[in-house]
């Protein structure tokens, strides 16, 4: 009897050929990146046991299969393949849980593409969702299972309301559930939510960035304090492989910038034999790379105003790849004034993760804006331990955090943001300055290696609407676009080859797409910006007028 059949969305179960930020691909819109060539990129389906089970799974599908398990009998619960879903899918199956992270496309990334392609919400990300959405209906037609959708994007359909009926969703759940999913799944199962537990409604932010609670019948989570986070010891070890051999090393951020709801979480970290053991969970499944997630990895135990521990972090890395069958391991986020005021401690972890031109260290990193005063506005704490003035500019920090990152083979994926708070035309400028001296540097003779992805802050009126053409954008917002389209076709064009991987012939194919796909998208950005007034020259030069090529710090204070 198979009661809990556990699924993932769609777009997080493939390896998208294994190249760097094509995960985001299914955030395009269906209009711009035709079928053929999304199905060529997103890969081969990921393998299934002979059962239908999957071999690998998102993490957070593996979190709560654990958490389920220590309740329930192992042939209870299933992790199905969604091609497999009517192996378990039965007359006694009780709940069917999905776990998402932007099943209507409003998610940043999706949304900064709507902003240039407009239309209907029709990205990938929507298109796939829909789709499973109706297999699983049509699966379970008749029976008794409930369905519930669980995650980080659920926050999307307190939006688009319309969508829980259409999707005929019996519960969404919200937060964080190690330590409560079996209670959960039986009084959904019941019907009998007890109300002193879960609340029936959802949680959001107002205009002060405070967290308050709307009642919402569909909607079930967790309340305010501490209770509504598992503590460290509840939380359960993963006992099946991870998607990329993903293992936890931290909860929380503290940080505490004003747009990020992650900081408001508490800090948790995980004890090295915790993270050892889900290691060799993923290491039995042929992970052989431990990717490390964290919401802040330079935060990992950190001191005093937080100043990063070296002692932690180096023995958090070197017991990682002591791991016999460990061959490669990359932390998933990290702040770039780290590297900037630590580039001993970089140089060190770098050895460690044995980093070099065959084995760059990708890393997310929020940058978010060029400009001074929305740094010291919106994330006033992301340069600590190091302080915007005395120790440099904004602008400085990061570009010396990226000079330390690429001199040791680390390689940042920026987000910036357009449309904050706050934000003037000057803001978004300095932001095209900084840009484009990223762009232009260089050092040990080879160029800064960086991408930078625009996210468009959109209101959440317009999302309501569902009236997304292009004019969500002004002039100078599509100059930020453009100046970062530029940088991503330049590195498109050097790295696409380079990076790809699999047979000759899926390295050409993904290659020739991805560099010839980054020219065509700088070219249909640049197109827009023209119609929009963006002088197009000013944006290739601003912030580097007459500097071919910047390579010391001293350079770049002339730049400036």
């Amino acid at each position: 009897m198979t009661r809990f059949v556990l699924v993932s969305d769609s777009t997080l179960s493939y390896e998208y050929r294994n190249f760097p930020l094509l995960d985001f691909l299914p955030c395009a819109p269906g209009n711009a990146v035709p079928a053929s060539i999304y199905r060529f990129l997103k890969g081969p389906a990921p393998p299934a046991k002979p059962n239908g089970e999957a071999v690998y799974a998102p993490y957070a599908i593996r979190k709560l299969e654990a958490s389920l398990l220590r309740k329930f009998k192992r042939e209870e619960v299933v992790v199905a393949h969604e091609d497999y879903l009517q192996n378990f899918i039965k007359d006694d199956t009780e709940i069917i849980a999905v776990s998402t992270m932007d099943p209507l496309g409003l998610g940043p990334t999706t949304m900064s593409y709507y902003a240039l392609f407009g239309g209907e919400l029709n990205a990938w990300v929507k298109k796939e969702w829909d789709a499973l959405m109706a297999k699983i209906n049509a699966i379970r037609q008749g029976k008794k299972a409930k369905l519930v959708v669980g995650g980080p994007g659920v926050w999307e359909f307190a939006i688009l309301r319309d969508e829980v009926e259409k999707n005929h969703i019996d519960y969404i759940f919200q937060g964080e559930a190690d330590d409560v999913a079996p209670l959960l799944f039986e009084q959904i199962a019941e019907d009998s939510i007890d109300t002193s537990v879960f609340f029936n409604g959802y949680w959001t932010y107002d205009e002060n960035f405070r967290k308050v609670m709307k009642k919402d019948p569909v909607f079930l989570a967790r309340g305010f304090s501490l209770k509504a986070y598992p503590k460290l010891e509840e939380i359960p070890s993963i006992v099946e492989p991870s998607m990329k051999g993903m293992v936890e090393v931290m909860r929380g951020c503290g940080v505490g910038c004003d747009f990020c709801e992650v900081t408001l979480r508490p800090l948790r970290y995980y004890p090295l034999e915790k993270i050892v053991e889900e290691i060799k969970v993923n290491l039995r499944g042929g992970n052989t790379n431990a990717w490390l997630h964290s919401d802040e990895i330079f935060g990992y135990k950190h001191g005093p105003m937080f100043e990063p521990n070296e002692e932690a972090l180096l023995e958090l890395f070197q017991t990682v790849l002591s791991v016999p069958g460990v061959t490669s391991s990359n932390p998933t986020h990290g702040r770039i004034s780290i590297p900037a005021g630590y580039p001993e401690m970089m140089a060190k972890l770098s050895k460690v993760l044995r980093a070099g031109p065959r084995n760059w260290i990708g890393v997310q990193t929020g940058v978010e804006t060029g400009s001074e005063e929305l740094a010291k506005k919106h994330m006033p704490n992301k340069t600590l331990p190091l302080r915007i003035g005395p120790d440099g500019s904004w602008q400085e920090i990061v570009w010396e955090g990226v000079f330390v990152e690429t001199r040791n083979y680390w390689r940042p994926a920026f987000t910036i943001q357009v449309g904050q708070e706050g934000e003037t035309p000057e803001d978004l400028w300095d932001t095209i300055a900084l840009t484009n001296r990223l762009s232009n540097s260089f050092v040990d003779g080879r160029p800064f290696e960086f991408t930078i992805t625009p996210l468009l802050n959109v209101p959440l009126g317009r999302i309501k609407s569902r009236k997304l053409n292009t004019d969500m954008l002004n002039a100078d917002q599509l100059a930020v676009y453009y100046a970062s389209y530029r940088h991503l076709a330049k590195m498109a064009a050097r790295d696409g080859y380079r990076d790809a991987t699999g047979s000759f012939l899926a390295r050409m194919g993904t290659g020739t797409i991805i560099s010839f796909g980054g020219y065509v998208m700088m070219k249909f950005v640049e197109h827009l910006a023209r119609k929009k007034g963006v002088d197009i020259e000013k944006v290739k030069h601003y912030g580097v007028e007459g500097v071919k090529e910047i390579t010391s710090r001293a350079v770049l204070s002339r730049a400036l």
